[in-house]
């Protein structure tokens, strides 16, 4: 069971016409158990659903077919190896080759392990193979009996092979002594006359049965050099190839008929295969296996195999096709496989990986191993006899000659009077007519779909107009709709049926030359008119949609009128394009095809663009309409309810007076009858009248609330409308931006086109040149040439020449023209332009060797810088592997010890539950390990992506090849390359021998001074022992310090043992002062010097205290923070001027310093450590922080009391770190990428990578959008830019690398705004915009010396500078003028720093020099003199 992933191609054999195979298939065996303890991750997945493998984050490696996790051997094999035992019955050659790393399963696969205890699942492929082989046989056999035809015969034979250090083994010999391999194998390879191999002096075993070869094959297998290896306890150390030779006769298929009709005898064809089973031994790394002796050679003859087979897939597989030698002798391997690789068989690799992350470069190597693979294109051709192949063209041939039989019978062939043969004018007639006949078919077809189509659409189209204007007067549903949109669908197929009718009437009317003509059958009125007569009542109340339409409908036709003229405009941009491109050369037609293409596009683009502009604006007057409509209800509804309510109270009111008045009524005394009578008809007419008026109103209101129901579907519409709209405006934001991009293509293509023409401009009129000068040169010579043969003509009557050397015959009187030019002195206008011309043909040689000469240098140029990149690439590869190892073992110590602390937790909770404490510490320290074990797989899986970055910029070089520029090379040109490239391997190798001469001698004196070291040591130890017994205290010292110094041996790697500068008497002596109180430093005012007005700059006091110099800074308004090389940092108090104090116990010199005012933290640096330390209460270190982003407890280096050159394993030193202006982000620059950690929780989270060299610089900045802006210098001599977002982690890349270089390494940086200085190794200072992302200004020459240092003078447009030498010069910012210069210190100056109030300087002088910034103050130097001395360079 495994996950395969399988690659193919197929191919056509011309010959069969079957497909020819070379298929590479990739198989990932599971992990091992070992592997899953050691912690060991799963570095591949496969895409789902898709034949894809990933390797790392985001490397895809597409192969035809992906078997996952789940599947077992038999799918692979019936995927895979059925087609090809299938071929072999058919005549086809076959091979499997099985490759990969030691360890990944390629025993397993092919089935030649013969485990005892495998189940019939888990069998392999040759054991399948051989199982499929025999069941195909006899189902042939069966086959041919039951179709009473004779049955077919089998021969089938073996061969087992091992390539042992290059020596051909049989392992079917039994006779072999097993202990002579070593010895030279008299087994031959040959190559036939068809160039297929074969070998001699090989056992081949017949076969009878299945059982008999699978016996055949275990024996052979157990007869296998196999041994153990640190990776694979059962390692195979050689390539098996078994070979299965297929032979079959069977009855051949002829054609039942001839031409006397008789029944043809029986006939046999003879058909032969042979199926490779090849199981090659896997590539090793000796440093992984830790094979030494026999298994180191043994590796490496594996290897060089593996090596050969692999530059034949190379040479088989370049697609450029400028490989024409396959090195197929250079190993024994590829040449027993000539025929599988490139030959007359169908191949199949099998690539076995492991999916473990400890063996990523393995797997990416198999990888790519597989991928070239791909591209090997087989030539596949069935084996049969010499006698069968006739027969089958004597067939083929009688098979062409009766079908030119029955073409003459059908009258098709005919022969002319000539006597030549060809088809007759009644064939080829019939021919057309039929051509024809089809062509109008397919017409008349397309027609009927074209009329199919537009019919539905008028039918949807008006039924859609009927249906939006019963909408619109409120008597339409959505079952009138359908029963509208049947009767107009009804209508129109009876409409075309009638115009059918019509025609056939028509045609039958003219076959019958009938008089007079039947007027055509009316239609009435049409679908359009009936269905506006039935909408007539809705009419006049939509009248605003009919208008909305309308007006709809104009802007589309206006759109389409100007989409209309926009394709004439192009069109006839197109056509003038092309006659301006018909006047160009032949090699700017794929040009021209590229931009009527871009146009194509272009015109496609704005046509959508239309459309969608048109339907967004229907749409939207839609959208308006309905919104009206709806508010038009809402006002009904209010008026309604307002009549309705005031109704009713006057229906109450009139009742109630109408009561009242009748109660009056009857208390008056002249109360009658009639009066009574008369008031009470009068108030019920009146109320007859309110309640006709309510029930006006109650049936306006029932309409209304029929209106209302309407309303939520009007709604729904209208939410579907606007989300329409919304889609259609994306869309149309979508195709404007792709329009953008496509006319910034056709620019650029068009900027490139026009620069392609400027250079051919260039090269004809180049060319036109040479031309005219070697049409002069030929004229010369020929005017020549002309009065030579004139003085020949004329002087060949003289046989004697006057010259000092007597008679001269006419040949040597042509040799010597120079002394006849002398002597002779008849025809001097004949000889006198023959000088001028010699001298004029010495300038052309010179002017081209000059020409040579800068062309060859060119060539060497980008050869050295190509391999300078590789260089550099492999030695990052290298480093890379090596992190991955180291972090690869480290993660293997902390699996075993956290399983160790599981078990431990689980027998303490089933010893004793109670125990809390203990499982709480158990707890946490589990959880402190698996988080450290996080952080590894990070690193790790960082460090995967980086290599897969590389081996993807590794792949873009290798697409512009140094071959090209190689054959590209003269004979002259290429003898200088060569001459170079010897003088460049003597050099390399001269310094080689130089540095290792100096590692010996450095490695001698290192041993003798640790002898002369040990010996003094002992010597003085015991001194002080007898000194002690009177000294108690003394005595208690070196008792302490006894325990280190017994065990001071030598190393047995001197290049290992750390540099120890002090002696026991030093340390004696350091651990007694180390009581008592030493002087603390003090900051001291200074006067005024003489040398105080050569700039705006007077120092004002002078900080000592440090015994080393001083290299780092940092200050706040009343603190200042110092570090030295005498491995301390102070801290001042700037308004008492006293050192407050000093923290110590650092391993080495503190580089780097910084203080952070939001904590109260202090963090220093000191070889790969950052120490972090709370000033708050007492000066106490509270965190370590490594290089390789681990975090430590507390001070990791208490315990260092000597100091401490050389790092820990994949640690790095850390130039410099830098706080981000929140105090929030620390970043750490350690080799050549920067740590970055969060300081809220002490943890690392990401890394920013992109530099080649070692990262020397950094500083921070905040954009606009309160993001960090890292900016880093280094020894590549780049600067580059990192923007930090909100919750980015991992491995970072730079937005901007600014370009041009520095010419050396970078030391400092000082930014502020929009502005960055960069001070550089080269004495330069460049000025660089960090908005326009380019180089402003710059000063090459800017001091005597390195640049080290550079700060902001704060409130003020002035930048500092300091260097080597001592030397501040002060500059402005806007121009970058010089303002003015003054020496600060005797000693280099190693740092800068401001605060609101003064400048400080560090200096190798062991101070601190606190400045005052004075505008007043004017430098002494002539501005003449300032700007020599730094000239500021402008770039275009």
């Amino acid at each position: 069971m495994g996950c395969a992933h399988i690659l193919r191609t197929r191919l056509v054999c011309p010959e069969t016409g079957l497909p020819s195979a070379s298929f590479s298939s990739h198989r990932i065996r599971p992990q091992l158990p070992k592997e899953k303890i050691e912690g060991c991750h799963i570095c591949t997945s496969v895409t789902p659903g898709e034949p894809q493998v990933l390797l790392g984050k985001d490397k895809a490696f597409t192969y035809d077919f992906v078997f996952d996790l789940d599947t077992w051997q038999e799918r692979i094999y019936t995927t895979c190896m059925g087609k090809l035992i299938e071929g072999c019955f058919e005549g086809y050659n076959a091979t499997v080759l099985a490759y990969g790393q030691t360890g990944a399963g390629k025993t397993y696969t092919m089935g030649t392990g013969f485990d005892m205890n495998i189940s019939e699942e888990e069998q392999g492929i040759i054991p399948r193979a051989i199982t499929h082989l025999f069941s195909g046989i006899e189902e042939r056999k069966q086959a041919a009996q039951s179709q009473g035809v004779a049955a077919p015969e089998f021969k089938v034979s073996a061969q087992f092979l091992e390539l042992y250090n290059e020596e051909i083994l049989d392992l079917f010999d039994s006779t072999r002594d097993p202990d002579s391999r070593h010895r030279k194998s008299n087994i031959k390879i040959h190559e036939d006359a068809s160039g297929s191999i074969y070998t001699t002096g090989v056992t081949s075993r017949l076969i009878s049965s299945q059982d008999e070869l699978i016996q055949c094959l275990k024996q052979g297998a157990l007869s296998r050099t196999t041994a153990s290896t640190q990776m694979n306890v059962q390692s195979s150390r050689s390539h098996a190839i078994f070979t299965i030779h297929l032979c079959q006769t069977r009855v051949c298929a002829r054609p039942d008929s001839l031409l006397d009709g008789s029944q043809p005898a029986a006939e046999y064809e003879t058909l032969t295969a042979k199926f490779h089973f090849v199981d090659l031994a896997g590539s090793e790394r000796l440093k992984r296996t830790g094979a030494t002796g026999e298994r180191a050679k043994e590796g490496i003859s594996i290897n060089c195999g593996l090596l050969a087979l692999g530059n034949v897939i190379s040479a088989l597989g370049d697609q450029s096709k400028k490989v024409v030698h396959v090195p197929y002798r250079d190993s024994k391997l590829t040449r027993l496989l000539q025929d599988s690789l490139g030959g007359n068989s169908q191949t199949i690799m099998i690539a076995c990986v492991s999916p473990s992350d400890r063996d990523f470069m393995e797997t990416l190597n198999t990888l790519k191993y597989a991928n070239r693979a791909r591209n090997i294109k087989n030539k596949v051709v069935v084996n049969q006899d010499k006698t069968s192949q006739q027969i089958s063209a004597l067939r083929a041939e009688i098979a062409r000659l009766q079908m030119e039989l029955m073409e003459y019978k059908a009258g098709k062939r005919v022969i002319g009077e000539d006597g030549a043969e060809g088809y007759s004018d009644l064939f080829r007639e019939n021919a057309m007519l039929q051509k024809e006949n089809s062509a109008l078919r397919m017409r008349v077809k397309a027609m009927q779909e074209a009329i199919d189509a537009i019919n539905s659409r008028v039918t949807y189209l008006m039924s859609q107009e009927a249906n939006l204007m019963l909408a619109k007067a409120g008597d339409g549903n959505e079952a009138i709709g359908t029963l509208i949109q049947n009767y107009i669908r009804e209508i129109e197929e009876l409409r075309t049926k009638l115009l059918e009718s019509e025609s056939m009437n028509e045609s039958l009317r003219r076959s019958l030359s009938r008089a007079s003509a039947r007027a055509p059958f009316s239609l009435g009125s049409s679908p359009g008119s009936g269905l506006a007569g039935l909408c007539s009542p809705a009419v006049p109340l939509d009248t605003e949609a009919s208008d909305v339409l309308r007006r709809a409908k104009q802007d589309l036709e206006r759109l389409k009128k100007k989409e209309r003229r926009q394709q004439r405009k192009s069109g006839c941009e197109e056509e003038d394009g092309r006659e301006d491109e018909d006047e160009d050369s032949g090699s700017e037609e794929s040009l021209v095809d590229s931009d009527s293409d871009a146009e194509e596009k272009a015109v496609n683009f704005q046509a959508d663009l239309a459309d969608l502009t048109c339907e967004i604006e229907i749409k939207q007057k839609l959208i308006d309409e309905l919104e009206n409509s709806q508010r038009r209800l809402q006002t009904l509804k209010h008026q309604y309810e307002e009549k309705l309510i005031l109704l009713q109270n006057k229906i109450r009111d009139t009742q109630l007076e109408r009561d009242r008045v009748l109660q009056n009524l009857s208390t008056m005394e002249c109360y009658t009858e009639e009066k009574a009578n008369k008031i009470k008809a009068d108030y019920e007419k009146r109320l007859k009248e309110m309640n006709r008026d309510l029930q006006k109103l109650q049936a306006a209101q029932k309409e209304h609330a029929r209106l209302l129901k309407n309303q939520s579907r009007y709604e729904r519409e209208l939410r579907k409308l606007q989300a329409e709209v919304a889609e259609m405006k994306k869309a149309k934001v979508a195709l404007m931006k792709q329009m953008r991009e496509e006319q910034q293509r056709r620019r650029l293509a068009e900027t490139k086109r026009n620069r392609e023409i400027a250079q051919l401009k260039k090269e004809q009129r180049r060319q036109e040149f040479q031309i005219r000068a070697l049409e002069s040169q030929k004229r010369q010579q020929e005017i020549v040439l002309r009065r030579k043969t004139q003085e020949v003509r004329k002087g060949s009557f003289l046989l004697i020449v006057p010259s000092s050397r007597g008679y001269l015959g006419p040949s040597a009187r042509f040799r010597e023209t120079p002394s006849f030019r002398q002597g002779c002195t008849l025809w001097p206008s004949a000889h006198m332009p023959l000088l001028p011309f010699g001298c004029r043909k010495k300038f052309p040689k010179k002017g081209s060797s000059q020409t040579f000469s800068k062309a060859a240098r060119l060539k060497w140029q980008s050869l050295e810088r190509r391999i300078f990149d590789i260089v550099m690439q492999r030695m990052t590869i290298v480093n890379l592997e090596a992190d991955m190892e180291r972090l690869i073992k480290k993660r293997e110590e902390l699996s075993l010890l956290q399983e160790a602390l599981l078990g431990k937790r689980a027998k303490l909770q089933a010893e004793s539950p109670k125990e809390q404490k203990g499982l709480q510490e158990l707890n946490e320290e589990i959880e402190v390990l698996g988080a450290n074990i996080d952080y590894i797989n990070d690193s790790i899986s960082d460090c995967q992506a980086t290599i897969m970055q590389i081996e993807e910029t590794k792949e873009e070089l290798d697409s512009t090849d140094t071959s090209v520029v190689i054959s590209s090379c003269s004979l002259a040109e290429a003898r200088l390359l060569l001459d170079n490239f010897l003088k460049a391997s003597i050099d390399k190798g001269l310094q080689v021998a130089q540095k290792e001469a100096q590692i010996r001698l450095l490695e001698g004196r290192l041993r003798q001074t640790d002898v002369a070291s040990s010996s003094q040591n002992h010597a003085l130890l015991d001194a002080l022992r007898e000194k002690a017994e009177s000294h108690p205290e003394l005595q208690a010292l070196i008792h302490n310090v006894q325990p280190a110094d017994i065990g001071c041996t030598p190393p047995s790697s001197p290049p290992t043992r750390p540099r120890n500068d002090r002696n026991v008497f030093s340390r004696l002596t350091s651990t007694q002062s180390q009581g008592s109180a030493l002087d603390k430093g003090i900051i001291n005012p200074v006067g005024g010097t003489k040398n105080a007005r050569t700039a705006p700059l007077q120092c004002v006091s002078v900080a000592e205290g440090h015994t080393k110099p001083v290299l780092c800074l940092d200050a706040t308004d009343e603190l200042l923070f110092t570090g030295s090389k005498d491995r301390s940092c102070k801290m001042w108090n700037l308004v008492t001027g006293q050192e407050i104090a000093s923290l110590k116990g650092h391993p080495n010199n503190v580089v780097s310093i910084k203080y952070c005012s939001h904590t109260g933290l202090v963090f220093t640096v000191s070889t790969s450590y950052i120490k972090v330390w709370d000033i708050r209460d007492s000066a106490r270190c509270i965190r370590t922080l490594t290089s390789s982003g681990q975090v430590i407890s507390g001070d990791a280096c208490a315990g260092t009391t000597t100091r401490t050159v050389t790092s820990a394993q994949g640690e790095h030193q850390i130039n410099q770190i830098a706080l981000n202006p929140t105090g929030t982000a620390l970043y750490a620059a350690a080799g050549n990428t920067v740590r970055v950690w969060e300081l809220s929780r002490l943890q690392a989270v990401g890394k920013l990578s992109g530099h080649i060299g070692p990262v020397m610089c950094l500083t921070v900045n905040q954009t606009a959008s309160n993001h960090d802006l890292v900016v880093t210098g280094s020894k590549d001599h780049y600067v580059k830019v990192f923007e930090i977002t909100e919750g980015m982690a991992g491995n970072i890349g730079p937005t901007h690398n600014f370009e041009p270089p520095h010419y050396d390494g970078i030391e400092c940086l000082a930014i502020q705004g929009d502005v960055l200085f960069s001070g550089s190794r080269d004495n330069g200072i460049k000025k660089w915009d960090l908005e326009q992302q380019e180089l402003i200004q710059q000063i090459p020459n800017a001091h005597k010396d390195w640049v080290c240092a550079l700060a902001f003078i704060p409130g003020r447009p002035m930048v500092l500078s300091a260097c080597r030498g001592g030397v501040i010069k002060v500059w402005n910012v806007d121009n970058f003028t010089p303002v003015g210069e003054i020496k600060g210190h005797d000693s280099p100056i190693n740092a800068i720093c401001t605060n609101s109030k003064h400048i400080f300087t560090a200096s190798s002088d062991c101070r601190v020099k606190l400045w005052n910034y004075v505008p007043g103050l004017t430098p002494c130097l002539p501005r003449r003199v300032l700007a020599i001395k730094g000239r500021a360079t402008s770039l275009p």
